[in-house]
């Protein structure tokens, strides 16, 4: 039986879970997957514009919101493995997914293993490279000032980097927010996923391969990916739409919401009243 709300519990793959989930059963599904560091809250605009037509579930990635840390170390195929049994637990048919920042790179790498498993795909302030070593040095460097030093500190520098000028002045609620979500993860959970991400393999070797329709977004004062660097997935994967978003940068759907907003629901629209197979979690898992 379906549970229904917010900062529900289930086991997966022996990992306590929380997660979001409105909606109407029978709709078509999104999964929002939030990035770093950040928890599944960051999608509450996305879940309430959309819950009306579609069933919205939000997760919080494992270490992240209220979600348990497990024993692994952390890395890309654990989160993929994770997104897949959670899948499977809430016996949802074919998905749709959106990821940012980081959700984007667990979002690719799960269509990339299994693209017939899924329904669609939403990518924002996302990339399909891996780090380079520089961006390897930082995140090395991270980790050092994480575990030397409080994790506010580590707060504000990101701050920093994940917000437009402009937004500093028009968003301090969305900022005080995004500095709660991060100061409230765990150092260990901040180590292991920045480690994570520096040892990621990229994904651009097989966006050609992507076959369902694909909405691509992006901050156009995004530092971190920039339009540039995005328009070079929009270009591979052939079909895909790609939307920069003004007054936004790294936290489009938090500082552009009804921009956001509006291209996900357009999106999201193609889907209503279309069945899609079910899949077993034998066919995913090895």
């Amino acid at each position: 039986m379906r549970n229904t709300g917010q900062d529900l519990k289930i086991i997966v793959n022996g990992l306590s879970v929380s997660y979001n989930d409105e909606g109407p059963i029978n709709a078509p599904t999104i999964i929002l997957i939030h990035g770093f560091p950040l928890n599944k809250s960051m999608w509450d605009l996305q879940l309430e514009a959309l819950k009306e037509d579609y069933r919205v579930i939000a997760y919080d990635i494992r270490g992240h919101g209220n979600s348990d840390a497990g024993d692994e170390n952390f890395s890309m195929d654990v989160f993929v493995n994770d997104l897949l049994f959670f899948i499977d637990a809430l016996n949802i048919d074919k998905p749709i997914l959106c990821g940012l920042s980081m959700g984007g790179y667990i979002a690719l790498k799960a269509i990339a293993k299994f693209p017939e498993h899924f329904g669609g795909l939403v990518l924002s302030d996302t990339q399909c490279l891996g780090d380079t070593p520089e961006m390897r040095e930082k995140r090395m460097k991270a980790i050092e000032s994480i575990n030397k030093n409080d994790v506010e500190k580590y707060a504000e520098e990101s701050i920093k980097n994940l917000f437009a000028p402009d937004s500093f002045t028009t968003k301090k609620e969305e900022i005080s927010a995004v500095r709660k979500m991060i100061v409230q993860t765990s150092k260990q959970s901040l180590s292991y996923t920045l480690f994570a991400l520096s040892e990621r393999k990229g994904t651009c070797n097989k966006l050609q391969d992507i076959k369902v329709p694909v909405l691509i977004m992006v901050g156009k004062e995004d530092k971190i990916t920039p339009p540039a660097a995005v328009m070079m997935m929009h270009e591979k994967i052939k079909g895909s739409l790609l939307k920069v978003l003004e007054n936004a940068s790294h936290l489009a759907n938090l500082e552009n919401p009804s921009g956001f907003n509006n291209q996900l629901n357009q999106f999201m629209g193609q889907f209503l009243d279309k069945t899609v197979p079910k899949y077993s979690l034998k066919e995913l898992v090895p």
